[in-house]
């Protein structure tokens, strides 16, 4: 009678059409009364897929925002001045040309432009490739700071040394090329960038080193046994439409308002490496929305 207990035991336990997972005597059958009196869950569950906004696919758009752009010419007047005093006793001992005459010119401006991509999804983690365009125009003074000095060679010479200099960038257009990486979260889209950055800028740099060689060694004796020679060198650098390249970084977010249409939030930090040997970067904040597809 064992194992009618355990049936009994069974009966309480499971559904009708559990039985069959256990091993029952032959022609085992449940009475009718018990038949249709229970209903308990068989097996797991199957369940369904997590649902996440779907950003997968190719989207376009457009945005405005506020640049602010910098320009280091601590550096751009070395190689003009180098050439200008190239081959002189003073330049190999002295080295006039490494005197920064210039500094940092800044400017702000609103631009606007645009952006197109396409975005692969694993569920809540998005990567992708992004083009964006800005147009920004930037008109970029450096501050001058004029040297004069008064110095002397191996030769026994003795100099005063005066250096100016002009430096300016004017730029209008940007764009980058981006890798894109985000993680969804519910509507939003946070997202970070590291890219490409290609610029266009009109850029120009001049210097003028004047001054007096005075051989006597002294800056008060000039005679006709111990002339003095005054010298001006006047140089510079100029390009239009020059092309710039540097890297961009940086991060946003993007908000779902329907299942095709977005806004957006970022900022930008763009670096650039132009000749004649100065720094230029551009940050930007900007907002915008597009379509996706």
């Amino acid at each position: 009678m064992r194992w009618v207990f355990r049936v009994l035991v069974m009966l309480a336990l499971v559904s009708p059409a559990a039985a069959a997972d256990f091993d029952l005597p032959p022609n085992f059958q449940l009475p009718p009364a018990a038949a249709g009196s229970f209903d308990v869950l068989r097996g797991t569950q199957t369940v369904g897929p997590a649902l996440f906004t779907r950003w997968s696919g190719f989207y376009f758009g457009g945005q405005a925002g506020l640049s602010y752009a910098g320009a280091d010419f601590s550096n751009a007047t070395q190689a003009l001045v180098a050439y200008s005093l190239r081959n002189t006793t003073l330049e190999n001992d002295v080295a006039p040309s490494q005197w920064p005459v210039l500094g940092i010119a800044t400017g702000s401006t609103i631009g606007f432009g645009g952006f197109a991509g396409f975005n692969t999804q694993w569920q809540d983690a998005i990567v992708g490739m992004e083009a964006n365009f800005n147009h920004a125009g930037f008109s970029l003074n450096a501050p001058t700071a004029p040297i004069g000095r008064t110095t002397s060679d191996s030769t026994g010479s003795a100099y005063t040394v005066n250096i100016t200099g002009t430096g300016s960038m004017a730029a209008a257009n940007f764009a980058t090329l981006r890798l894109r990486g985000g993680w969804v979260v519910g509507n939003f889209l946070p997202y970070a960038f590291v890219g490409l950055a290609v610029g266009v800028a009109d850029t120009s740099v001049t210097t003028n080193v004047s001054g007096t060689q005075y051989t006597s060694g002294s800056t008060s004796v000039c005679s006709r046994s111990q002339p003095c020679y005054p010298y001006s060198f006047s140089n510079g650098s100029s390009a239009n439409n020059q092309v710039l390249y540097g890297y961009t970084v940086g991060g946003g977010v993007d908000f779902a308002l329907t299942a095709n249409i977005f806004l957006r939030a970022e900022f930008e930090w763009d670096q650039f490496n132009p000749p004649p040997g100065f720094f230029a970067n551009i940050a930007t904040g900007r907002i915008g929305g597009g379509l996706k597809f």
